[in-house]
């Protein structure tokens, strides 16, 4: 058993090393454009990756305007995706807090399929089907119950009677992708937007954060 414990603590310490030496790389795009797909490829490389458990604690002091929580969690690893990475504001403190770090924009084809894609998968998961309500919002778990209904009122805002106003939610996704790119306008080497749909897209992210690639395409999850 000791000797069990000190490896496992020596792993630690030698990760501790690694992600302290390593640049951070961020996928800040919306969930439902890929995030967990991106996520499976840097566990494939070996890449260090946040525990999204975790992350999801930090809703709450994102949601307050305190970013310091957030930036000392990414003390913990190398990569990050999903919230509150793929929340507004966020990459503008990460930037400013870890310069020189990869940011990655995750994108679909278009709005609408955004809207689809994430419909459809909140369906499965709280809607028994059918689009959740504000009621089934309010009643699930993710990370801790309720937070799924206090993230919809944070990023839509939508009549809470139609909590996934299709309007609303696409003029979101469009105004969210802008402010990214119009943030990081010309700065090619520390920022990238992929779709995971494109031909020799998994090359493409892998040259962008200078890792040899495994295979020839992502490894898909979640896909809806």
């Amino acid at each position: 058993m000791t000797n069990m414990i000190r490896k496992l603590a020596d792993k630690l310490f030698i990760n501790r090393i690694k992600v302290h030496r390593k640049q951070k790389i961020f996928c800040i795009g919306l969930n439902k454009t890929g995030t967990t797909s991106v996520n499976a490829a840097w566990h494939e490389l070996g890449i260090i990756v946040g525990d999204e458990y975790s992350a999801k604690k930090l809703f709450d002091p994102w949601r307050e305007g305190n970013f310091n929580p957030i930036i000392n969690y990414c003390k913990s690893a190398q990569a990050f995706q999903d919230s509150p990475f793929s929340f507004p504001e966020t990459y503008k403190a990460l930037d400013k807090a870890f310069p020189g770090s990869k940011f990655i924009l995750t994108v679909r084809d278009d709005a609408e399929q955004w809207y689809s894609s994430i419909t459809r998968f909140h369906a499965k998961m709280w809607g028994q089907g059918r689009i959740p309500t504000k009621a089934d919002l309010m009643n699930a778990v993710n990370g801790y119950k309720g937070r799924p209904w206090l993230v919809n009122r944070a990023l839509f805002g939508t009549p809470e009677n139609d909590p996934y106003n299709k309007d609303i939610l696409i003029n979101f996704y469009a105004k969210y992708n802008l402010d990214v790119k119009t943030y990081f306008a010309g700065r090619s080497n520390d920022f990238l937007v992929l779709n995971l749909k494109d031909k020799n897209s998994y090359k493409t992210f892998c040259h962008f954060i200078n890792e040899v690639p495994i295979g020839e395409d992502f490894p898909w999850k979640n896909k809806t």
